[in-house]
Formats: structure tokens, sequence, C-alpha cells
């Protein structure tokens, strides 16, 4: 195997390049791969460990309407702010916003249910170290708050840029689930703190078609075993 970078190597979801032998395709995944506690997981009221108030081990946004460039890689659309603007605050570290992408269906199994569609926000602190938020959704033909933004990707087929407020994936309420993990895709390295929120939106189901044309209809990495690590809900 060389030690080549993610953009060098091709994988997939299925076949001789799909999850079970990512990190069997070169030396970075096959690092990424020995990170015992990986992702995504089950998630559940059940199985947590301890609840935590908001405040005690959360996660502060500070989310502003910035401009986002469209882009197709690693077997996703995804939304990229060139000016990072956009960060959150956990830990006494500021993590600033780098990357939203989605996986269909969602990755994590939330109360031993699948949803249609999980929106990934990534963040990186000035170390190179990841935090990643995960949004769940169910998808609906009404007009919903996706709305506007489908209609900024759908007028921006020759420039694939346009300015949103990345807090439009955030719910309501602000509980989540919150463990320690992985990337969900090569190199699938750790440790990646996760926030995962309780409350499953109502997402554009023409702005999620928008995105998806051309692209491979499951992009989800199959369930990973907890290994009995902890998981809190901070409500």
């Amino acid at each position: 195997m060389k030690n080549i970078r993610n953009m060098d190597v091709e994988w997939s979801y299925s076949g001789e390049r799909g999850p079970e032998h990512w990190g069997t395709l070169c030396d970075w995944f096959a690092e990424g791969a020995a990170f015992p506690d990986q992702s995504p997981i089950r998630l559940s009221v059940d199985s947590i460990n301890e609840k935590k108030l908001i405040g005690s081990d959360s996660i502060t946004f500070h989310y502003k309407k910035e401009v986002f460039t469209e882009k197709e890689f690693k077997n996703t659309m995804h939304f990229v702010p060139p000016n990072t603007e956009s960060f959150i605050v956990y830990a006494d570290q500021t993590y600033h916003l780098t990357d939203i992408h989605f996986h269909t269906p969602a990755e994590h199994l939330l109360e031993e249910q699948e949803y249609p569609i999980e929106f990934h926000l990534v963040h990186m602190n000035d170390l190179g170290q990841n935090l990643v938020v995960g949004c769940l959704f169910n998808l609906t033909r009404d007009v919903n708050k996706f709305t506007e933004l489908r209609t900024l990707v759908e007028g921006s087929i020759r420039t694939h840029e346009f300015y949103f407020d990345p807090s439009v994936f955030l719910p309501e309420k602000r509980s989540h689930f919150h463990y320690t993990g992985s990337l969900t895709t090569p190199p699938t390295k750790g440790p990646i703190p996760w926030f995962v929120f309780q409350e499953v939106g109502q997402m554009d189901r023409q702005l999620v078609e928008s995105l998806k044309e051309g692209m491979l209809a499951l992009n989800s990495r199959p369930l990973q075993d907890r290994k009995g690590r902890p998981v809190y809900l901070v409500e």
C-alpha cells in the first residue's frame, strides 16, 4: 500500500472498495480504521450513560449568513464556506464550520429508527482537529424552512455559489447525544467529538432531489460496534 491521500484513492459504498474494505485501500485509510471507536452507532435514551444539562458538556453555536460553494466529492455533495466565518465553541476551543454534507439514509440509528437523510456539519479547530454535528431529517414536499435554500441551489446551476445561514440545519430544541467516535468516510480517523441532535427535522424533498442528481443513491456507512463507550444525552 502507498501512503497517499483520501482524494487520491477511489472508494465506494459497495463492492471491492466498499466500507468493509476501506482500511485495506491505503496506509492512511488503514491508520484511520485502526482507531477503535468508530462511527456511526445506535443512539437511544435507554442506552445512555448519563444525562447532562445544556452547558455542562455542550456546544454553543456562532453561525452567521455567509457564502457557500457547492462541490461534489467524496461520493456526496458538499456546501463549503470559503471564509469559514461560522463557528462553535466546545470545551473552551473554537471550531470553525468547514463543510456541510449529507448521507442517505441517515447513518446514526436514532431510537432504533432509520431516517431518510442525515446532514453532517463538520468543524475544525486551529490544531486541525475535527468535531461533527449530526442533524437527522424526514423529507417533505410542504413549504418549510429549507424552501428558500432550495430556491438558491436551483438558481445557482452555473455559479454553484450562494449565501445562507447554516443555522437553518439546527433544530429548535438543542438536546443532543454526545459521544466520541470517528469520521464516517475514509480515513475514518478519530477521536472525533460527535453531537447528534435528538429532534428530527423536516427537510425539503425537492432540495435533496436536486442535490442528489447524478449522485449515489445510497452513501451511508454501516453501523459500527459501540464497544461499551459512554454516550451522553445533553438536555
